[in-house]
């Protein structure tokens, strides 16, 4: 099986089993949901957006900055619904108007409808510089959004607004390498893609009735598988790149 073939297969493997899964998911909590119902419907709509943007983006297509538009806009709506502010600023205040910075910038890179963006690789410098950027802002945000968070009892550690916190740095140095087509966004998207899954499993612990939060556990978990896809195509698509 060739490269392409496996892409195909694996795109379609994705977007198929996210419709599948959402549309189970939706249908079973519709039934069951005693409030809440058009949340439901709203994250299932995003959440199928949300994973044709990821996978356009994996494959360096242009037209993931039209979903993105859509995805993170209801993503916003929702974490503000959950109680997860720091995600809710991120996303409709950074990731909204990102979608537009990397429209434009992958057009500079020779992206287009069909045609791949010219990916790019950071350097040593670049890499410490981000690195610390992220440890930094990782500390600030924790103890910001720990003195917000009203739905945990007192601990050394909170766990979910931790999650939260590594989440958001993790989405802010990822979109900005997103945009810029830097192929090192990949491992801050894995990190994304894993403590959302905690994050939201954890939403759901805490209140079972928010029926919503088990459709961006299914979401998360596909976009994980569709991460390292991401990065193994960035990878070769990167591999030219000189300094």
């Amino acid at each position: 099986m060739t490269e392409k073939q496996f892409n195909r297969w694996f795109n379609a493997f994705i977007l198929i089993g996210m419709a599948v899964v959402t549309v189970l998911v939706t249908a079973i909590k519709f039934r069951s949901a005693e409030n809440g119902q058009w949340l439901l419907l709203i994250s299932a709509f995003g959440s199928l957006t949300g994973v044709l943007c990821t996978v356009l983006s994996a494959n360096g297509r242009i037209l993931t900055f039209l979903f993105g538009l859509i995805d993170v806009s209801i993503y916003g709506a929702m974490c503000l619904a959950g109680a997860r502010y720091g995600n809710a600023a991120l996303h409709l205040l950074y990731f909204l108007p990102m979608q537009f910075v990397g429209f434009f910038q992958w057009k500079k890179r020779g992206a287009k409808a069909h045609t791949e963006v010219k990916a790019r690789r950071l350097s040593g410098k670049q890499w410490l510089l981000y690195g610390s950027i992220f440890l930094a802002g990782l500390i600030v945000a924790y103890f910001v959004l720990e003195a917000m968070d009203k739905t945990e009892a007192a601990s050394v550690v909170k766990w979910l607004v931790l999650m939260d916190a590594i989440s958001m740095m993790c989405n802010l140095v990822g979109q900005y390498l997103l945009s810029t087509a830097y192929m090192e966004q990949w491992f801050f998207w894995i990190g994304v893609n894993i403590t959302s899954i905690i994050m939201w499993v954890l939403t759901l612990r805490q209140d079972p009735s928010s029926a919503y939060a088990i459709i961006y556990v299914v979401k998360y978990s596909f976009y994980l598988l569709n991460s390292f896809n991401g990065l193994r195509i960035w990878y070769n698509l990167s591999r030219d790149f000189r300094y």
